[in-house]
């Protein structure tokens, strides 16, 4: 703050001393008078009369009134009070515009600026994935001459999941002790972690961890999810449906975790033989899946998006936009994801779907993006499978 203010009063200063030279500074030669001035040009004008006279252009008579008029003129136009130099003014002018402009200045900087503002921005620096990684290293540094500090474990390895390193994540999770214990959303997390270490098996520690999360907390949102899905991917449909309907009452109307809830569910009970009420409506559901060379370019809160178009077509027809959870992924397409309600997914016979997961989670594609290969589907199609398998250029 100091530093800013030194260096914006020394440019004044210099803008000031650039301008005012003239004013400031005395010169070595004498100015010029509007007096001598005067009596230079009726010089001229009395030396050009004696010649048209000595010429013959006019007779004495007229030369004598003409040169009388002019020594009158002459004598009225160089007063005594204009005998002060043209060029050249008082240093209190040059003092006084010093000042005036300072003030002004200074008030429409306060009045424009912030200098606390400046300030606080010349401090501020973008924080990038190496500087975050550089902080993480130096936590879990300070982690290891404290293996004490159970609540330090436990944030460590929150700070490893986020960053998609799921093996250092377990270790932490597993080194947070009894803090992890009583937490019913670290149990869930932590779960997380150890199934995506073995390849989306939930057999074994993952499920106690589920089962212990929800015995703290039977609301408990990741371990719902989590719970259904172990259920799912061991054949039991109907208790993964009873699990994430229970999830699905707990999450917003018309949310894009509603609708992606909701495509489980109904893949579900499509496996189960459960008679979905709203069968009839036609939609367009499946699955996402990640190639295996892309899925360490994942995050947790990279943004999914499926998107369906007429064949040749720019303008989407529906687009379902979420979050990544684990792969592979079930989505559903229907009417209520339409962009345009007059133009309703159902009235179609076939459209083109795409999956894309993006980091910045903006509608428009950009280079990084995770794409699959566009499909082409009937309406009502509710298997269909989406692989994610290449990057954008």
């Amino acid at each position: 703050m100091a530093s800013f203010i030194i260096a914006a009063f020394l440019l004044l200063v210099l803008v000031l001393v650039l301008l005012l030279r003239p004013l400031i500074f005395k010169r070595n030669t004498e100015g010029v008078s509007r007096r001598q001035m005067n009596a230079v040009i009726y010089r001229e004008e009395l030396d050009k009369l004696a010649a048209e006279h000595a010429a013959g252009l006019m007779n004495s008579e007229e030369y004598e009134m003409s040169h009388a008029e002019m020594r009158q003129r002459l004598f009225q136009d160089v007063s005594e009070e204009d005998d002060r130099s043209v060029m050249g003014s008082p240093k209190k002018t040059a003092i006084a515009l010093c000042i005036l402009i300072s003030f002004f200045s200074c008030g429409l900087y306060f009045y424009l600026g912030d200098a606390l503002r400046v300030a606080q921005n010349n401090q501020e620096r973008p924080v990038t994935q190496e500087g975050v990684e550089k902080m993480v290293a130096q936590f879990a540094a300070k982690m290891e001459k404290d293996p004490s500090n159970l609540q330090g474990w436990a944030m460590l390895a929150r700070s490893y999941r986020i960053m998609g390193r799921n093996a250092d994540a377990a270790k932490a999770y597993g080194r947070a002790g009894s803090f992890v214990d009583s937490d019913p959303e670290l149990l869930a997390e932590f779960a997380d972690v150890l199934a995506s270490n073995a390849n989306g098996s939930f057999a074994g520690k993952p499920l106690q961890l589920i089962g212990q999360a929800l015995k703290l907390d039977p609301n408990n949102l990741l371990a719902l999810w989590l719970s259904g899905t172990a259920s799912f991917n061991d054949g039991d449909y109907k208790k993964a449906v009873q699990t994430w309907e229970k999830l699905a009452k707990q999450l917003p109307p018309n949310s894009d975790e509603a609708r992606a809830i909701k495509g489980s569910i109904d893949q579900a009970r499509s496996k189960s033989g459960i008679t979905n009420p709203i069968a009839s409506i036609k939609r367009i559901s499946g699955t996402i899946e990640i190639a295996p060379n892309l899925q360490s370019k994942i995050r947790p809160g990279d943004t999914v998006m499926v998107i369906a178009r007429q064949a040749g077509e720019r303008m989407p027809i529906a687009v379902l936009k979420t979050t990544v959870t684990s792969f592979p992924m079930r989505f559903e397409l229907d009417d209520a994801l339409a962009m345009n309600p007059s133009m309703p997914l159902s009235q179609f016979e076939q459209l083109t779907v795409e999956a894309r997961i993006t980091k910045s989670g903006m509608a428009k594609p950009e280079v990084g993006d995770l794409i699959s290969v566009v499909k082409t589907v009937k309406v009502g199609a509710n298997s269909v499978r989406l692989l994610v398998d290449q990057v954008r250029q």
